[in-house]
């Protein structure tokens, strides 16, 4: 995480709003859990918000005077993607893509950096996705959303750009006409103040532009005329940012609301003045087909059309005319947009909802019921994904590592041990995940294989194989595009909880010869013990680019095995991280602090935050890849009179830097 201008701007600001002072002179301010944000255009409605809830005006936001903003501004750039060989001859790399909206905690109140509980959207399988949309808005909340950062943070490490939702909502959810106008509004130059305001914020913030969904009725020809210029306006203003508009299929351009299930005449103008279209739910496979023919006579990709399928009652479910957006024997139609696919997390019921449960849900979803895109299961109705459309990775460069965090957890493990018991999430600290879950090579039967939360090497959880192995077994990790020398080197951490098994490395340095056939691997033994192993394999022999990494696991009696993959690295040289620099509490209340710092210069990932306990332990607190956190609910411990904070950048290897410290007094 280098720093950017984006993140040197957010640090001076983040100085000048919360000066550093001596731990003894402890701010006066109050400590304010920071939130995401959520704006009204321009005028407020009538009344008082409720409780939690503030109301607030995008038309007068500033990025100086917004005290949240070092809480919420991602850091982590989009990454570059290749598509490797497909993982089944049904997923095509060219064709449809998924854009999906997603409700990921309310509008309001939605905690800046995650929070305490392990019972959250972890969202994963972002290897399918082309766009996602921070979904949400409400007539007494807000309607304009910015994603909070660890969102963005992990989207970018998967190479997806995340939009803002602008969500002006139907009459009957309390909508009101007068926020379409204050949107659109123009000023003395004839200019679209909003506009720029929006782009702005998508700057500041570090996500990747917006959604537009007008859905209040009541406009007519002039307001319609209006939504266009602006909608212009905002394209062009986003594409000098690097930013992206997508239209929803609601307002046409008479300025009424008629949801058409189609590009025709009545949206095309605002189609043609954004990136792409959320088609409305009301299509069938003679209005796409028609579509798709439309935007390709206007010279656009019949693929900017997202097809909207509505999961968020029934999921998987859900009665879909796949044949319609995605035929097995054809070209695809259209591509998918995925509305609240977040049912995987919320049909589960909510009393002992568990992270494993929530994994097992989404990988039926974006997987199939098989849980193997090799290997599809012809006889679903559900046509997931992976059957459809081809995977993506973001491993492109070195060093590179991974231990499997999906951004949450029961507890936080560091090299194994447990630094704190208490449940997280924070999808910031999510690691870049394998792109195909899972793939599963043997002749045997199948073990099953699943992310798992009862141990970690680091963060929350592990991958873990869990099976009778009667045949070797192959399991592929990561599609990788990372050149090999001399000095490369690969760490495989794992241990062994039930049955005795042998580990080799397997590097492949070839695509598969077919689609889901097993890579060409080279196999090189691994060290195997009681606990967590760490073994360093050179690459002896390889040259080119490491295309494919996995393991070869073999019982010797064929017997029930449970073995867990904690961490893989590739890397040319150590590295450690810088530490970071100045750190400092910005505002206390009692138990509750901000905290800021100076992110050290070169590759850091993120920054631990650790409490020093009287007894010489260490708690971990929390992560983030800012360079501000919110500590809230802390109390003295053994009749402490001040409480020790301890600072680390963490790095793209999993190295630490050096501690800086601060001191509270109680």
């Amino acid at each position: 995480m280098k720093p950017t201008r984006r993140t040197v701007l957010i640090a001076a600001a983040t100085a000048a709003l919360m000066p550093s002072l001596p731990a003894e002179a402890a701010p006066k301010a109050a400590a304010l859990q920071p939130y995401a944000s959520y704006w009204y255009p321009d005028s407020l409605p009538s009344g008082s918000p409720g409780a939690g809830i503030t109301w607030r005006s995008l038309k007068s936001w500033r990025p100086a005077d917004d005290a949240d903003l070092a809480f919420n501004a991602s850091t982590v750039p989009l990454a570059p993607r290749f598509t490797p060989a497909p993982a089944n001859t049904t997923a095509r790399s060219d064709q449809a893509r998924i854009q999906s909206l997603v409700s990921f905690g309310p509008t309001a109140s939605n905690p800046s950096q995650g929070s305490a509980t392990a019972d959250y959207y972890a969202l994963t399988h972002w290897a399918y996705i082309d766009e996602l949309v921070f979904w949400g808005g409400s007539s007494g909340e807000g309607l304009i959303l910015a994603p909070n950062a660890p969102i963005v943070d992990a989207a970018h490490r998967h190479g997806v750009p995340v939009l803002g939702n602008i969500f002006l909502p139907p009459v009957a959810y309390g909508g009101q006409l007068q926020w379409t106008r204050d949107l659109v509004q123009k000023d003395a130059a004839g200019r679209y103040p909003l506009a720029d305001r929006l782009v702005a914020v998508a700057a500041a913030y570090g996500f990747d532009g917006w959604f537009v969904n007008a859905e209040t009725s009541g406009g007519n020809t002039a307001l319609g005329t209006d939504m266009l210029g602006f909608l212009r306006e905002l394209k062009t203003l986003a594409k000098a940012k690097g930013q992206r508009v997508t239209w929803y299929d609601s307002m046409t351009v008479n300025g009424s609301v008629s949801w058409q299930g189609a590009l025709n005449s009545q949206n095309e103008p605002f189609f043609q003045a954004a990136d792409d279209m959320f088609v409305d739910f009301r299509w069938t496979a003679a209005k796409l087909t028609t579509s798709g023919q439309r935007a390709g006579q206007l010279g656009r990709s019949r693929y900017e059309l997202w097809a909207g399928v509505d999961v968020e009652s029934n999921g998987w479910n859900s009665s879909v005319n796949w044949d319609a957006i995605v035929p097995r024997d054809k070209a695809h139609v259209v591509s998918v947009g995925f509305y609240r696919p977040e049912w995987t997390r919320n049909h589960l019921p909510a009393d002992g909802r568990t992270p494993g449960d929530f994994h097992a849900a989404d990988d039926h979803f974006w997987t199939g019921r098989s849980l193997d895109p090799s290997r599809p299961d012809a006889t679903d109705s559900w046509r997931a994904p992976a059957v459809s459309v081809a995977d993506r990775s973001t491993v492109t460069s070195m060093p590179f590592a991974s231990v499997f965090n999906t951004g949450h957890g029961l507890r936080w493990y560091e090299d194994g041990q447990v630094t704190s018991d208490a449940p997280w999430n924070h999808l910031g600290l999510q690691d870049r995940l394998p792109s195909r879950r899972w793939v599963v090579h043997t002749d045997g039967q199948r073990p099953a294989v699943t992310f798992d939360f009862a141990a970690a090497w680091r963060g929350g959880s592990s991958v873990l194989v869990d099976g009778a192995l009667d045949r070797p077994t192959v399991l592929d990790v990561y599609a990788t595009r990372l050149p090999v020398t001399a000095d490369t080197v690969v760490e495989l951490t794992h241990r062994a909880d039930a049955g005795a098994v042998k580990v080799e490395l397997a590097v492949a340095t070839a695509e598969p010869t077919t689609p889901g056939a097993t890579p060409p691997y080279t196999y090189y033994p691994v060290t195997s013990g009681s606990g967590w192993q760490t073994t360093t394999v050179r690459l002896t022999g390889l040259s080119g680019a490491v295309r494919a990494i996995g393991v070869r696991l073999t019982s010797a009696d064929g017997g029930q095995v449970r073995w867990r993959l904690g961490g893989i690295a590739v890397r040319n040289a150590p590295q450690t991280p810088a530490a970071p620099s100045g750190l400092r509490i910005t505002a206390a209340s009692g138990g509750d602090l901000r905290l800021a710092w100076n992110p050290a210069s070169g590759d850091v990932r993120h920054h631990t935050l650790h409490r020093l306990l009287p007894d010489g332990t260490r708690r971990f607190l929390g992560g983030t890849c800012q360079s501000a956190y919110y500590l809230g609910g802390l109390k003295p411990e053994q009749g402490e009179q001040e409480a020790r904070f301890e600072l680390r950048a963490v790095g793209e290897l999993y190295t630490t830097s050096a501690p800086v410290t601060v001191t509270h007094r109680w």
